[in-house]
């Protein structure tokens, strides 16, 4: 039976791993499996200076990570055909006329976006850039983060040669390729949600520098072969290609969503939620605008209407505090502990600031509760059930907005991602929808990213990844419990 390896290297915003791709081919139609080569966690430093203090992403740190990924996927499996980088969106790093690394990316968690979108309003307006982008307004956008830079008179920029979205920075370093991979460069408020194309109007009116911006190609593109120095020191065979999947995490993972038909959502759920539908064009209406939603590259022409939400990093900022307090709670722990908490004790919403940036967590959503007149959580298993709660909510509230704009009805969702292994979660969701739930798969980002690798290099067809995804794993179902009180929680969660 034949067989193609394919590396995928899945970095997300707390945590990153290698995961080894097996395309083969049965009775049925060609499968896939993935293996995990290494996993290791991460996340945004704190560097002080005289004016305070700047989140960055230990880029270094990062590389060695990818490296030994590499590394232990080749011992371990054999050398693959290829291997692709899917990362978060929006952040960047730059890079000089000889390819250095001019500084650690600034993490998007960082304050120095404060004001920058008002800025941005005031000198092109709002409905102007979402006509133009489509993009959902969140101050944590590159072109935001790039205001900053200029505002700063960062020096930075005046020396850079190349903007590298984070997954581009390293396929830069793993063949040398200065291109920008769609899914993850339309996260940037930078592009035309029709034009596909860099938006170079847009940002001189924001007053923003283009001379860096690189190439664009789209996911499936082999953009080189591992540099062969690297390939020596990895101990990789001489042209193993380099190939960019849908380089934004959440575009591999709705590559890898086991749908069928058009009555569907998706979720894709960890730090981040992102609940949408995959479309054939952007939606650019002022309910689009004025629900928040946005018009995120997809692979092969298509478009993700979603929404960012708040999601499992609540819980992820509660655990790291008490883990500093010398209290080490396991996430089944905390499920079982939020499993037997009462529910709706007090209803929050996740996406509101005083959450978003690295913070006492646990401070933070009770000092919420007393400002809003809810009672405060007090144990461990209250504070997680009060963050899960919110998340479900919210996703509540968005899917019925993501019907109003599609005009038909959703029947089920597909959720997909890390957070799909909190079964709590999960029927959280299920119960506020009203709906059924399918879930899995748990790594449908590393899955997606190698099937777009697959595609690339000429060994699967896009018609059938779907397929291929749904003959390789097991869905599992919750069914919703119903419930007028989740209709109740919903009307005391903040408009």
């Amino acid at each position: 039976m034949s067989e193609t390896r394919l590396l995928a290297i899945d970095l997300g915003a707390s945590g990153g791993r290698a995961m080894l791709g097996r395309l083969s081919s049965g009775r049925g139609g060609q499968m896939i499996t993935v293996e995990e080569a290494h996993r290791f966690d991460h996340g945004p430093i704190a560097l002080p200076h005289d004016a305070g203090q700047t989140y960055h992403w230990d880029a270094v740190r990062l590389w060695d990570e990818v490296t030994t990924g590499i590394r232990k996927a080749a011992h371990a499996y054999g050398a693959p055909a290829s291997i692709g980088v899917d990362t978060w969106g929006v952040d960047y790093g730059l890079i000089d006329a000889s390819g250095r690394l001019l500084e650690n990316p600034v993490a998007h968690r960082d304050a120095r976006t404060a004001g920058m979108m008002a800025r941005a309003f005031q000198r092109v307006g709002k409905e102007e850039i979402f006509r133009r982008t489509g993009l959902q307004f969140m101050d944590i956008n590159t072109l935001y983060q790039l205001m900053a830079a200029v505002d700063q008179r960062s020096r930075i920029l005046e020396a850079a040669d190349r903007m590298l979205m984070m997954p581009d920075l390293f396929h830069y370093w793993l063949s040398g390729s200065k291109a920008v991979e769609y899914t993850d460069a339309s996260t940037s408020q930078m592009m035309g949600a029709q034009s596909r194309a860099w938006d170079r109007e847009l940002m001189a009116q924001a007053g923003v520098p283009d001379r860096f911006l690189p190439e664009l190609v789209e996911a499936g593109t082999q953009v080189g072969t591992v540099r062969p120095a690297l390939a020596d020191e990895l101990g990789l065979p001489g042209g193993v290609a380099v190939v960019c999947p849908g380089t934004h995490d959440t575009a591999s993972a709705v590559v890898a969503t086991p749908a069928e038909g058009d009555d569907w959502a998706f979720l894709s759920a960890g730090t981040w939620c992102l609940l949408g539908a995959e479309v054939a064009r952007p939606y650019l209406s002022a309910e689009v605008l004025d629900a928040g939603f946005s018009n995120e590259g997809g692979v092969r022409g298509t478009t993700r209407l979603l929404r960012n939400i708040t999601g499992l990093w609540l819980v992820q900022e509660c655990r790291r505090y008490w883990r500093a307090q010398g209290k080490e709670y396991t996430w089944p722990e905390l499920a079982r502990l939020a499993a037997d908490a009462p529910p709706f004790l007090a209803v929050i919403d996740p996406d509101d600031p005083v959450f978003a940036q690295p913070t006492r967590m646990p401070n933070a959503i009770a000092e919420y509760c007393g400002r809003t007149g809810q009672r405060k959580p007090e144990t461990p298993g209250e504070f997680v059930r009060v963050a899960m709660e919110g998340i479900a909510l919210t996703v509540r509230r968005r899917w019925d907005q993501l019907q109003r704009i599609l005009g038909r009805e959703l029947r089920v969702l597909h959720m997909v991602g890390g957070g799909t292994q909190n079964e709590l979660l999960c029927q959280l969701v299920a119960d506020a929808l009203g709906r059924p739930v399918l879930t899995g798969p748990t790594e449908a980002t590393a899955l997606g990213n190698a099937l777009m690798q697959g595609v690339g290099l000429g060994a699967l067809d896009y018609a059938d990844v779907r397929g291929v995804v749904r003959r390789s794993i097991h869905l599992k179902e919750y069914r919703p419990s119903p419930s007028g009180a989740w209709d109740d929680a919903l009307t005391r969660l903040p408009a």
